[in-house]
């Protein structure tokens, strides 16, 4: 192929350096006649102080929503520009380029779609009218993801039309080119040096030789929508008969070569999904992985699950584009759904990416942030409502967005500082050894190999989080789960670390120098306690205290837990972290000092509050002990008068260890969300389960001759942001892993009978794998 020109190309793009811009997850999809909209469930449609947080993170653009959905649903007659003559101009104030996404990942208005013949002409009337009543925007994206859409709602039938052929496929691709294309010409007559930043997904299929056809001809399709813009479709192209075979016209296709629209910036978004693996051998994969390509049987996979050398990232990728293209480029989506610190890993690895492609000639401009404030239910493709949320930068699930440890490094980045998080001197899962879903496969030759294939290695000096609590479930399983998300820590016990020993705290502290402690050591046994009360004093409060002041002396994070019993039980509404604390008993006592002399030693301490442990690493939590009863058809007692909302350890672990990388302080209420009584909870578990729970007897507190006084309501809610997921959602994932582990375990039992051990073995390890992930 021949490069397109560009007035931008006698620039030097070294003579400015890489900016770094921002996105907002704005989709208007629809499915069926139901619409899903990212602005609502973001809260951004109504929260206009938005804007000074973006401009806040150090970005100098921002791919922004003006779209036709939602401005001009009923015709132009009836726009209602009252909310982007807002937005757009706070922007403008703010001095942050607003970049104007016109359709994202839409179909228009409800009396439109993507195969509608009069889509392109009113898409086109609608960006002239945009135009005209902000002459002054200078960048526009008038459809995003062009060919990534059309494949989405033409081939695949997730979104509206839902076509599930080629031909619709097709018919999609094209309406979307010609739209853009006719769009920057009715804006253009506005303003004649207004730009076309065009995106898409920047991926690559990689295959078994078996599927090396299909995988060939899926690295072609991917450029079609930058290739019909450029006029590069003519009778030569690659795919020139496989869109006459299915619906298109010479003339139609002609017309772009006629009528080229060139991007002034292509703009590649680029996930770790991006880059896929087709394997004739479908059976080595899970069931959810297999289907079928150019109707053969085939296994279609993210390529960092299965390739036993990573692929080198973006970067070669870059090089391909900048190549086939000769336009100057900008990353216009980078982002993870991932733990903190992977996606703060990921970005970083973009960036480098980016200034590494800058020093081998490729004139690439910025990269974005991909998505300022989250995305919800990506993971189903935005087909469903299910509350799946991807914090970005800014994390909505607080009342109003809470910043988190990507916005620092956002304005880091922008400001041309080092990288401040130690978390960034280890790889990202998707480089790590477990992140395979089979026997890896051997690297292909196709997969570019350059420097960057064993970039980001582990650096044993980072400086670790400090466990404390190694006989604890807490401890154990905050260890576990530091394990699987590569976090440097150290599990120490209290022979290592004695903390209510100001001498201990300090060489313990000297000699593992962590970035951050996490504190899960104590006085655990409510009802001794009221006969312990120096025991429990010096191991929950002074303790605590003693920590905290050394933290705080040394610049260290610290993260240590509390409890509902704080409270009296008086409430009749869960309680929220500004509730005054009134303990009953001498526990929560202990725990109610250890909050106020802990964030008085050390106001960045984080003090979590929370309650009623259960989980799949101990034997001895309440829901474990009560399905295993239940289930043999033992009774089993529980108390009916007490409430409270149970939390499941892997989830309270990763919502720490997330907010411990934000750095952030104060008291927070960490429990799934739900109350119920400790019956209730017995109840629930075993109907989930789908356990006979007619053995279960309720009783009242009293009965069960407690020393200490409980409340008898400590529900807890957080007016900081809810965290975790529901109760339910807890319970299930506790009940699969459950049922997944006996079940595994019975297999195995007959394997050993076959003397199929080695298999078995096999197995297990996956299981085991999957168990400890805590997912």
């Amino acid at each position: 192929m021949n490069k397109s020109t560009n007035s931008h190309n006698d620039q030097n793009h070294q003579d400015h350096p890489l900016e770094l811009w921002g996105g907002l997850e704005c989709t208007v999809n629809r499915v069926q006649d139901a619409y899903f909209s990212q602005l609502d469930r973001n809260g951004h449609t109504d929260r206009p102080c938005d804007i000074e947080r973006f401009a806040g993170l150090g970005i100098r653009a921002i791919r922004y929503p003006i779209l036709w959905e939602r401005t001009a649903p009923d015709g132009l007659e009836h726009a209602n520009w009252h909310w982007p003559d807002e937005r757009l101009n706070a922007l403008r104030a703010a001095g942050v380029t607003p970049i104007a996404g016109l359709v994202h990942h839409g179909s228009g208005p409800r009396h439109t779609s993507l195969v509608d013949p009069g889509f392109a002409e009113a898409l086109a009337d609608y960006a002239g009218a945009v135009a005209a009543r902000y002459p002054w925007l200078e960048y526009y994206t008038p459809v995003n993801e062009i060919c990534t859409t059309a494949r989405f709602a033409g081939l695949y039938g997730v979104w509206y039309p839902h076509g599930r052929d080629d031909r619709t496929f097709i018919q999609a691709l094209l309406n979307q080119c010609r739209a853009t294309v006719l769009s920057m010409r009715a804006i253009r007559a506005v303003n004649p040096a207004a730009k076309l930043i065009q995106t898409d997904d920047l991926g690559k299929t990689y295959s078994t030789p078996e599927l090396s056809d299909v995988a060939e001809f899926y690295n072609e399709r991917r450029w079609l929508g930058w290739d019909l813009l450029c006029g590069m479709v003519v009778p030569d192209h690659p795919l020139w008969n496989y869109l006459l075979r299915n619906g298109a016209e010479a003339a139609e296709l002609l017309w772009f070569r006629d009528n080229p629209c060139p991007p002034d910036i292509i703009g590649c978004n680029y996930y770790v999904t991006s880059e896929r693996w087709l394997d004739h051998r479908p059976e080595r994969y899970p069931a959810h992985h297999r289907g079928m390509a150019d109707d053969l049987p085939c296994a279609d996979v993210e390529a960092s699950r299965v390739l036993a050398t990573p692929t080198p990232g973006i970067a070669p990728l870059l090089q391909e584009i900048w190549e086939r293209y000769g336009i100057p480029l900008a990353i216009t989506e980078a982002h993870i759904d991932a733990n903190r610190e992977d996606q703060l890993r990921w970005l970083l690895e973009i960036w480098e990416a980016a200034q590494g492609s800058r020093a081998n000639g490729v004139d690439v401009r910025a990269v974005t942030v991909w998505a300022l404030l989250g995305s919800f239910d990506w993971n189903c493709l935005v087909t469903a409502e299910n509350g799946y949320y991807e914090p970005g930068p800014l994390d909505v699930r607080s009342p109003l967005p809470r910043r988190t440890a990507l916005a620092t490094m956002m304005n880091e980045l922008a400001a041309g500082e080092p990288l401040s998080h130690p978390v960034l001197r280890a790889q990202g899962w998707w480089r790590r050894p477990g992140r395979f879903v089979c026997q890896p496969v051997a690297t292909p030759d196709t997969v570019t190999s350059t420097a960057a294939d064993g970039h980001r290695v582990v650096d044993m000096s980072a400086p670790p989080i400090l466990i404390l609590g190694a006989t604890g479930t807490l401890g154990r399983a905050f260890a576990r789960i530091c394990e699987k998300r590569n976090l440097a820590h150290r599990l120490l016990s209290r022979q290592d670390m004695d903390i209510a020993d100001q001498e201990s705290v300090e060489r313990a502290l000297a000699r593992y120098k962590p970035w951050a402690v996490i504190n899960t050591c104590g006085y655990v046994r409510v009802d001794d306690a009221e006969n312990e009360l120096e025991r429990c004093m010096r191991e929950n409060t002074v303790g605590a205290a003693t920590l905290a002041a050394a933290c705080a002396q040394h610049g260290i994070h610290l993260t240590t837990f509390s409890s509902d019993l704080v409270f009296d039980g008086s409430n009749e509404r869960p309680y929220v972290e500004s509730d005054p604390v009134a303990p009953l008993g001498v526990y929560g006592r202990s725990k109610a000092e250890a909050e106020r002399v802990v964030l008085l030693n050390h106001p960045g301490a984080l003090v979590v509050r929370t309650s009623a442990f259960f989980g799949p690493w101990d034997e001895h939590n309440f829901v474990t002990q009560a399905l295993a009863a239940l289930e043999r058809g033992d009774p089993f007692v529980a108390a009916g008068d007490l409430t409270v909302s149970p939390t499941f350890v892997p989830d309270l672990v990763h919502a720490c260890l997330d907010l411990a990388v934000d750095g952030e302080a104060g008291i927070w209420h960490l429990a799934n969300q739900g109350e119920l009584t400790w019956a209730e909870l017995a109840r629930r578990a075993a109907e989930l389960a789908g356990i006979d729970a007619s053995s279960l007897e309720s009783k009242a507190a009293e009965e069960f001759g407690f020393t200490a006084p409980r409340p008898r309501y400590c529900a807890l809610a957080s007016e900081r942001g809810a965290l975790l997921p529901t109760l339910d959602d807890a319970l299930r994932r506790y009940i699969d892993l459950r049922n997944a582990d006996r079940d595994e375990r019975r297999e195995l039992e007959a394997q050993a009978e076959r003397r199929q051990d080695v298999a078995g073995g096999e197995r297990q390890a996956e299981l085991d794998e999957a168990i400890h992930s805590g997912t």
